[in-house]
């Protein structure tokens, strides 16, 4: 994991609560999550502080305060959406943000084969949210982009991982397919696990992380039905998603290139994260083995 640029403590927290929204100042506080980009705390029981811990990531969170509330009107699913912004001071240098608490259980602490009430609930997030993005929308270089971008590190990781060569042959196969032509879509640029929140009967509660909101190819989402279901859950989300709309056979491929592509970041970069790691090489087994495009068909 990147090394953090600031130590996001506790105490750090409750000083800038103190100084800057001094009325959550006395609710209780608990770090919940150290990831790569922020620090997340729980703040009482209806709030969490989200802040960033590197430079690269301070913009991110300037983009879901600025993007987040106008994207997500009209949408039923659940997402945290500012309450409160905090700004830089003297002794933190970046704006964050405080957002309703969402309650549930994060699906990465779930089996794969138990996600499958999801599926459907997830198919029809994307789609209502892959809608056309305003020209001044943010770009992402990692997200959204052309898989021939991110070609070079994807083959460094795919060794560092330790991984077969048919999965690099694999990868140049989805990296080349064509590329999107549509106009630039809304995208949340990361769903995988660990980004959603699922209700105790196993449906979609929420969708956490909009750090990588950007506008771009809508595989990089789709990508989640390899990233987030087994096997019968990628179908049901499959079939759920072109239900709807139309999605051609290039852009399904592309999506299991961009599956693989963020499956092998989290297996070649998480030796400190071990639930990641175990992720990262469950989903690229997924995505080497079963090709259920070409086994079953249900593009349009």
């Amino acid at each position: 994991m990147p090394p953090a640029e600031v130590d996001v403590t506790a105490a750090l927290v409750m000083r800038l609560l103190a100084d800057q929204h001094p009325d959550f100042a006395e609710l209780p506080l608990l770090e919940v999550a150290n990831g790569w980009d922020n620090v997340i705390f729980r703040l009482g029981d209806e709030l969490a502080v989200r802040l960033p811990r590197r430079q690269a990531a301070a913009e991110l969170i300037r983009n879901e305060q600025r993007w987040l509330p106008e994207v997500s009107r009209g949408l039923a699913t659940v997402m945290p959406l500012p309450v409160r912004t905090g700004t830089p001071s003297s002794y933190f240098p970046w704006y964050w943000s405080i957002t309703r608490w969402l309650k549930g259980t994060v699906a990465a602490d779930i089996e794969a084969a138990h996600r499958f009430d999801a599926a459907a609930d997830l198919a029809r997030f994307v789609n209502a949210f892959h809608r056309p993005a305003p020209a001044d929308a943010p770009r992402n270089t990692v997200r959204g982009v052309p898989l021939s971008t991110r070609s070079a590190v994807v083959e460094e990781r795919i060794a560092a991982a330790g991984q077969p060569e048919e999965l690099l042959h694999l990868w140049r196969v989805l990296r080349d397919q064509p590329e999107w032509t549509g106009p630039p879509l809304w995208l949340h640029g990361d769903l995988h696990a660990a980004n959603l929140v699922l209700n105790p009967q196993g449906r979609l509660a929420g969708v956490l992380d909009f750090g990588d909101l950007t506008a771009g190819d809508p595989a990089t989402d789709l990508a989640a039905a390899w990233l987030v279901f087994d096997r019968i859950g990628r179908r049901t989300f499959i079939e759920t998603v072109t239900r709807e709309r139309s999605v051609d056979s290039a852009t399904w491929q592309r999506a299991r290139g961009w599956a693989l592509c963020i499956a092998a970041a989290m297996a070649a970069t998480s030796d400190d994260n071990p639930a990641f790691h175990t992720m990262g090489i469950r989903i690229l087994e997924d995505v080497l083995a079963d090709d259920i495009l070409i086994d079953e068909g249900p593009c349009r």
